[in-house]
């Protein structure tokens, strides 16, 4: 700017010698003839000339100037920026004068004590008559991580009854992003799951021979139907029926989110069934989570058993595909900028796409870091005595960003400290088996809290809602409005805690709550799924 108003110094300089010349020539003009009348307008003209030369030539430097700087010196949007650590910092003394001094645990839930409780009723509901000849075989492909699958394999036996068809137990896709080879029987109890359905659906392990036979012992000769995404009743009906009539089996691949949210009752109880009856984890699996939850259980008897479960979505290729920034700098964008590479190959850097990581936090779209989850905890009324148990993945740079939640809740857990190495040996490489092991755990505590959304955290809460009477007693906080406190280091302790306390009285407002139209069973079990106690 120092620079603009020197050039603008000269030049300004330069106007103003021939301005006074040609005032000096006008006046001795004016004098010698004797026309003073003529002086008084080329005065005001003249005088004119160097207000004019000097505004333009002077002022405007100025006033660029000032506005470059005030375009240095902008504050991003309130909740645009990481500054959590800071808000600790100033906020972690009263969160010491405050340990052991309250527990939410005890006190979380009021919502469920208002109104008619909700219990399990599917059983009673769905009807029990000999099954039909079947009109054939339907295979499908389940993708995705351990959740999605689920949602799979229950609208694969609504679709089975739906057809009248025979079901072969899902194919798991191998995905790309995680990498399990487990089969069906690895994850779920295939032979629970074959003998609860008998009397609604028949389900097979695999084709018989002659079926494999007519087609070459090649699944992929067998027709695939591409079935769009949510399709209706009538769809399947009208183009699938007809195929698995002519052909006596026929494919869906892939098979996710493949059937309508609404459907008729008793397609959506077979939904129900399969869920939350039909479903249930291998022997292994089951075996080792129950005594996770023992153990959980047992660390936690200072509070009665009750302990707090949390989703923690802060893995490298969460963090990555969020394209959030926190605190690393240069380190940290390299290595997301390769975890993208890896995990996306160029899905970032198509031409037009436009990334904005300041706008994806205001937004509410970035992962909670494990210090925000602690603060938010202890600013609920969970104090440092609470134990905690975290269901993730392997947190990116750990070592940095858990030792906060660590030092705000010293009792805390996660598979790999509630388990020991030989116990997960198994599991180890399979990321469904290790996620059935966080599922379990979680479904058990008395409070769940989900950070980032996800099939884990729906069929959770959809599964917590069905055990619990009805309500979910899970936090979902408002990332929006969250980060706007987390964004402010001057923030009073006492104010921090009445917003946190807001957001734990709004989960429990919402932790009742009836699916709608556009919304899913495994997520709101009500009314499909489950009848007021007095009617069950």
């Amino acid at each position: 700017m120092t620079a603009m108003r020197g050039r603008g110094g000269r030049k300004a300089a330069s106007v103003r010698p021939g301005v006074e010349q040609l005032i000096h020539v006008a006046v001795a003009a004016a004098l010698r003839r004797r026309g003073l009348m003529l002086l008084v307008p080329v005065l005001y003209v003249s005088v004119l000339l160097i207000s004019v030369g000097k505004w333009n030539l002077e002022s405007e430097a100025v006033r660029v100037g000032v506005a470059a700087l005030r375009r240095r010196t902008a504050r991003p949007l309130p909740g645009s920026v990481y500054r959590s650590s800071l808000v600790f910092e100033k906020l972690w003394p009263f969160m010491q004068a405050e340990a052991n001094s309250t527990n939410a645990l005890m006190t979380a839930w009021h919502q469920k004590k208002l109104g008619h409780r909700w219990k399990a009723c599917i059983r009673k509901r769905l009807t029990q008559t000999e099954l039909p000849p079947s009109n054939g075989f339907l295979i499908v492909e389940a993708n995705g991580g351990l959740n999605q699958q689920r949602l799979s394999i229950c609208d694969a036996v609504a679709v089975a009854g739906l057809l009248n068809a025979t079901l072969v137990t899902p194919i798991f896709h191998l995905n790309s992003v995680w990498r399990d080879s487990s089969k069906f029987s690895d994850i779920f109890d295939e032979d629970y799951f074959i003998e609860s359905l008998k009397n609604h659906v028949r389900v097979v392990k695999e084709l018989p021979e002659d079926i494999l036979q007519h087609f070459d012992h090649n699944l992929s000769n067998i027709v695939n139907m591409r079935t769009k995404a949510f399709s209706s009743k009538s769809y399947y009906l009208q183009k699938v029926l007809p195929k698995l009539l002519e052909l006596g089996a026929v494919r869906i691949a892939p098979f996710s989110n493949r059937l309508a949210l609404s459907v008729p009752p008793n397609i959506q109880g077979l939904r129900c069934f399969a869920n939350f009856e039909a479903l249930r984890f291998s022997e292994p699996i089951k075996v080792l989570a129950e005594k996770m939850v023992d153990r959980m259980v047992k660390n936690s008897s200072m509070s009665g058993g009750k302990y707090v479960s949390v989703h923690l979505r802060f893995e490298e290729d969460m963090v990555a595909f969020s394209c959030c920034t926190y605190e690393g700098g240069q380190e940290e964008k390299i290595e997301m900028d390769n975890a993208r590479e890896r995990g996306w190959r160029g899905k970032f850097h198509k031409p037009g796409r436009v990334i904005s990581p300041e706008a994806n936090r205001r937004d509410g779209k970035c992962p909670l870091t494990p210090l925000e989850v602690g603060m938010m905890l202890r600013g609920m009324g969970f104090d440092n005595g609470t134990s905690v148990y975290i269901a993730s993945g392997k947190i990116y740079n750990a070592r940095k960003y858990m030792a906060p939640l660590r030092l705000l809740f010293p009792l805390l857990e996660t598979k790999n400290t509630l388990a020991s190495a030989n116990e997960l040996a198994p599991f180890k490489g399979h990321s469904s088996r290790l996620a059935a092991l966080d599922y379990t755990v979680s479904a058990h505590s008395e409070v769940f809290v989900t950070t980032q959304g996800g099939n884990f955290p729906h069929f959770l809460m959809g599964h917590r809602r069905y055990l619990y009477g009805g309500h979910s007693k899970t936090i979902k906080p408002d990332k929006k409005k969250l980060v706007l406190f987390l964004d402010n280091p001057d923030i009073r302790w006492d104010r921090f805690k009445r917003h946190m306390q807001d957001m734990l009285h709004h989960s429990d407002l919402k932790g009742i709550g009836f699916r709608k139209p556009n919304a899913s069973l495994y997520t709101f079990p009500m009314p499909d799924c489950m009848c007021q106690q007095a009617e069950a």
